[in-house]
């Protein structure tokens, strides 16, 4: 009986001494990494500035807590512009932000975030994973110590907002319209003044009368920066922006010192919050756009056809220019235009057929 009870009672004292020291060693045996993640946009901002909580909430979740992502909104630790360098001088490890943002710094970048009359949502997800989107958009990054990943899509963006009607080609003229990017040479190519402004900025400027007119995402956005209140008519389609890919920027340097199942996890949860962004856009566009006309009595107008197909023509011209301008971005827009060329001849027959069939007029 005496060996039994000294048997017993050791067991009983290994296993508290377990329970003790189990969290102790497990924690010391974690590989903690603390990471700054800076934005382009608003702090905690719906669908944009939420999207990247999210990505950094899954790469927290996905490694048990062996990454920790802290997220910084716009001004918060560098300006909304200043992400990119940021990421790149390794003051933060990650970015999130849209590639059109610093085209000056790297022309190829805009063709990943979005083309006027270019690919869709789904299109853009495609080409970047299955279509030798991401090898060359990792390529252009590449001198930058930046590898970029999907990281949000906001699907079909608005046309914008306007204090003046929109009947031809001639009323953009003179226009000073925030717009980013290549619809932003487009609309320099059509007589206008684009504006480059990050997301916090776009309301005073619009209400002061600096700009005349903006485009920003859609009702959900829209309406989060109260940009009804200082504007009268809204337009769509898109034109500019017909599926507008957001990216997650991950410092190389910081990167490779991961660990190989933390890197995939990392690169994982990126192709997580793509897709839950466009899920959130697509849930809350419409409530959005039903609430700016019937509550706040928006002016909701399409644009002119000929409009349409005018700024169509530009686009071609202006997209084609700029491509040529240095060699890496001629070598993604041939890509681009490779896959569009086969993605419209698909969708004709498929998405589009189908569309046609659900709404026939």
């Amino acid at each position: 009986m005496y060996f039994k009870d000294v048997v017993r009672k050791l067991a009983i004292s290994v296993t508290v001494a377990a329970a003790l020291f189990t969290p102790f060693f497990a924690n010391a045996a974690k590989a903690e990494y603390k990471w700054k993640m800076v934005t382009t946009w608003p702090k905690n901002f719906p669908g944009l500035g939420t999207g990247a909580n999210d990505l950094a909430k899954l790469i927290g979740e996905m490694s048990d807590g062996r990454i920790q992502v802290k997220v910084y909104g716009a001004k918060e630790l560098v300006g909304a512009l200043e992400v990119f360098d940021a990421v790149s001088r390794g003051t933060a490890e990650m970015g999130h932000g849209a590639g059109y943002y610093w085209k000056g710094k790297v022309p190829a970048g805009q063709f990943f975030a979005a083309v006027p009359f270019g690919l869709t949502a789904q299109e853009m997800n495609s080409w970047i994973y299955s279509g030798g989107g991401l090898a060359l958009w990792q390529e252009a990054y590449a001198p930058f110590g930046i590898i970029p990943m999907p990281g949000g899509n906001t699907g079909v963006q608005m046309g914008g907002w306007f204090n003046k009607e929109i009947n031809s080609l001639a009323d953009l003229k003179g226009l000073k319209m925030r717009i980013p990017g290549l619809g932003g040479e487009v609309l320099k190519r059509a007589g206008g003044t684009p504006v480059l402004l990050p997301g916090g900025e776009i309301f005073p400027a619009l209400q002061s009368g600096a700009i005349d007119a903006t485009e920003w995402v859609g009702p959900y956005n829209d309406m989060a920066f109260g940009l009804h209140k200082a504007a009268k008519f809204y337009y769509y389609p898109g034109w500019h922006e017909p599926g507008t890919t957001l990216e997650a920027l991950i410092n190389k340097k910081s990167f490779d010192k991961l660990p190989k199942d933390l890197q995939s996890i990392v690169l994982n949860a990126t192709r997580v919050a793509n897709a839950n962004m466009l899920a959130e856009y697509t849930a809350r566009n419409n409530a959005a756009l039903e609430r700016l006309i019937k509550e706040h009595k928006v002016d909701l107008r399409p644009y002119p056809t000929e409009v349409l197909e005018q700024l169509k023509s530009l686009s071609e011209q202006v997209v084609a220019e700029e491509a040529k301008k240095d060699p890496m971005s001629k070598k993604v827009y041939e890509s681009y235009k490779t896959f569009r060329e086969q993605a419209v001849d698909w969708h004709e027959i498929s998405e589009q057929s189908y569309l046609n069939s659900r709404n026939p007029k």
